[in-house]
């Protein structure tokens, strides 16, 4: 195994999902049923800094956000945003961060419009004046799709009524904001196009649930790229998938059942490493140590010697 890299999870997915053609596919996937009506080539960068000054009755308040991965896609002079939000963990808030998040890019075209009509004078009403929004103008729509890759299932909220405590009286009188919400382990259904999309989710799938053999019966003779490796480690977690991947130079790619072995390896290895170690905390001699875990003498002074260089 190399050095041990210091990939972020969050980093390595962002860049993950700002390829075009990644991030299309996700969508018509997750959003469309496979249909394609999101086309690479029609996306474009869109910015991430949704910080704004909000002003009321005299009083200032400063916020800073940044959104994870943002697209706009552009049809003449109409346009929607598209948003991707990575999450690791289960978020008990995640409805009321989506509604903030999708409100502040409103607020964000809000105040552009605003400040074009104030500099061009277009404004014609006392209304439109005070506004400063005319009555024709018109906000574009803001699509985020937030995309929960934890093992475990989702049992936050998907929507802001599931976050309140909501009399049945008052149910049809409070609006509602429901969320976007992709689980990777409940990906197995959607129509993806992206090979690479694909892999990502079902590699990632197989390993949570710790399906080694159709992981090798698929890939056994495929390799993958170390951009792959390297992004299935971050959602799964393993620092050492990410290490191995980006250890293999040759081609810029590396086979997933190899790795796989190495790491089941690694796995027992670290395993058997910390059983030794428990046992010399009770000094108990290598013969004995041997004995008590089946283990041949030579790997447990093997482990020893390790242990003692790292000590």
């Amino acid at each position: 195994m190399s050095p041990r890299n210091t990939a972020k999870a969050d980093i390595v997915l962002k860049n993950f999902w700002k390829d075009n053609a990644h991030f299309a596919d996700l969508f018509n996937a997750v959003l469309f049923d496979g249909e394609q009506k999101l086309h690479p080539e029609d996306l474009r960068e869109a910015d991430v800094d949704l910080s704004s000054v909000l002003k009321f009755n005299g009083h200032i308040e400063t916020i800073q956000w940044l959104r994870d991965v943002v697209k706009k896609t552009a049809y003449g002079m109409d346009f929607v945003i598209w948003g991707i939000e990575n999450q690791q963990k289960i978020h008990y808030a995640m409805p009321l961060r989506h509604m903030i998040e999708d409100a502040l890019s409103y607020l964000k075209e809000y105040n552009e419009i605003a400040k074009k009509n104030l500099d061009e004078k277009t404004t014609n009403t006392k209304d439109e004046f005070l506004s400063r929004f005319k009555k024709t103008d018109r906000l574009h729509p803001v699509i985020t799709l937030f995309i929960y890759y934890g093992e475990k299932e989702w049992d936050g909220a998907t929507s802001l009524k599931e976050m309140l405590e909501l009399p049945d009286y008052l149910e049809n009188l409070v609006p509602d904001y429901k969320m976007n919400l992709l689980q990777l382990r409940n990906s197995e259904n959607l129509k993806f196009k992206n090979k690479d999309v694909q892999t990502i989710f079902d590699v990632s799938r197989l390993i949570y649930g710790k399906n080694y053999g159709k992981i090798t019966s698929i890939y056994k003779d495929q390799n993958l790229t170390n951009e792959l490796g390297i992004v299935i480690g971050a959602i799964t977690g393993s620092q050492e998938l990410i290490n191995y991947a980006a250890s293999e130079k040759e081609g810029g790619q590396f086979n997933m059942c190899t790795a796989l072995d190495e790491l089941i390896e690694s796995g027992k290895e670290k395993l058997l490493t910390e059983m030794v170690e428990k046992k010399l905390a009770k000094n108990k001699t290598p013969d004995t140590i041997a004995d008590e875990l089946e283990t041949d003498i030579s790997i447990i002074n093997n482990i020893i010697e390790k242990i003692e260089k790292s000590a």
